[in-house]
């Protein structure tokens, strides 16, 4: 009977939601059948063991960076780019963890102990490891099955991107071990590194989403966001990485009294954006936007620090001063960047899904 069970819900790769909802279903079961199955004393060191498979999309933040936390509408793309996690049988009560890069290189290595997932143990200085221990101790909170049940885990996660881009190594990760432990990726960020969870509905949705937040809650609404002016449109890496903690914490030290106003100014634009096939009321209402929120931030906007003499339009995606920008532009722009410094230059094409 079990076996009929572990090969509907355990299949070879999972993606999207699938693997929540089996696990869930799994849980369910699991005493009945230990009372009623002479082949499910096994199970409880199996339901998570068999290898399996899991994949997150990356992002990237069109409109409504930082009011997104205050409720306004944001356009949000998912990439091409992203991140998966594969999980094996392991041994020891502990995980044995390693996280390649894009290019192959080992950027973490290392065990982490069923004791220190459950007692949360870690030490002062901020680390790798340390993230993880509280990562999947609050995934641990939401599903303590998958240590109870355990023996061990094998675990390798693989970016497409390199980790350096920006394009969600953290919100990938939170997706993957969500859908690998059954639980609600949102609940997992809000009770670890917080956000608005946007990065996670770019994770789990195959094409650009309109994005908000309600009462708390995120709402997401699929798109049909392919501009036909695509290939005047690219993404020029910074090579200045921005720490989403440290720019959400930078944006509400911000006191902005007409927040508010702004807000619906932001909601007008995201619209216009995600439905206009003109090129030229697309550059101004992305204009408008980056003047919104350097009046909000009292920040230089990307083109007035860097790009003052870009004949085009240059727009901030997700945090201000770092990882990637928009260029907008009649020609290819990829020779005007790389002049100044900024080689790594992507068409829409080959970035977005």
């Amino acid at each position: 009977m079990w076996f009929h069970i572990r090969r509907r819900f355990h299949s070879s790769k999972v993606y999207g939601n699938d693997l929540f909802e089996a696990n869930r279903a799994v849980r369910c079961i699991l005493p009945w059948l230990t009372r009623h199955d002479k082949d499910a004393a096994s199970i409880t060191a199996r339901p998570y063991t068999m290898k399996q498979t899991f994949y997150s999309n990356g992002k990237l933040l069109l409109t409504g960076e930082y009011v997104v936390l205050d409720g306004a509408k944001a356009l949000a793309l998912p990439t091409k780019f992203g991140q998966d996690l594969v999980v094996e049988t392991g041994a020891g009560s502990k995980i044995d963890w390693k996280s390649f890069d894009s290019d192959g290189s080992i950027w973490f290595e290392g065990n982490i102990s069923f004791e220190e997932i459950i007692n949360k143990t870690i030490g002062n200085e901020p680390s790798v490891r340390n993230t993880l221990i509280e990562l999947i101790h609050h995934g641990y909170l939401l599903n303590p099955d998958f240590i109870k049940i355990s023996q061990g885990y094998k675990v390798e996660t693989h970016l497409t991107f390199p980790k350096f881009w920006g394009l969600g190594t953290s919100s990938t990760l939170i997706n993957n071990i969500a859908q690998w432990l059954g639980i609600d990726a949102y609940k997992l960020l809000n009770n670890s590194f917080g956000g608005s969870g946007y990065d996670i509905a770019c994770a789990q949705n195959n094409s650009p989403i309109i994005y908000r937040l309600s009462d708390g809650k995120p709402l997401v609404e699929k798109i049909d966001f392919n501009p036909a002016f695509s290939q005047n449109l690219y993404f020029v890496y910074l090579n200045r990485k921005q720490s989403s903690k440290a720019a959400i914490a930078s944006y509400y030290k911000n006191s902005v009294s007409d927040l508010a106003k702004k807000i619906t100014a932001i909601d007008r634009i995201t619209d216009v954006v995600s439905v206009t096939d003109n090129p030229g009321i697309f550059a101004r209402e992305l204009e408008k936007h980056e003047t919104i929120l350097s009046d909000i931030l009292e920040m230089q906007t990307v083109k007035e620090s860097f790009f003052s003499d870009f004949s085009g339009v240059v727009k901030s995606l997700g945090g201000w001063g770092g990882d990637f920008v928009l260029a907008m532009s009649r020609e290819n722009p990829t020779e005007y960047f790389k002049q100044r410094g900024f080689g790594t230059v992507l068409p829409y094409s080959e970035m977005i899904l």
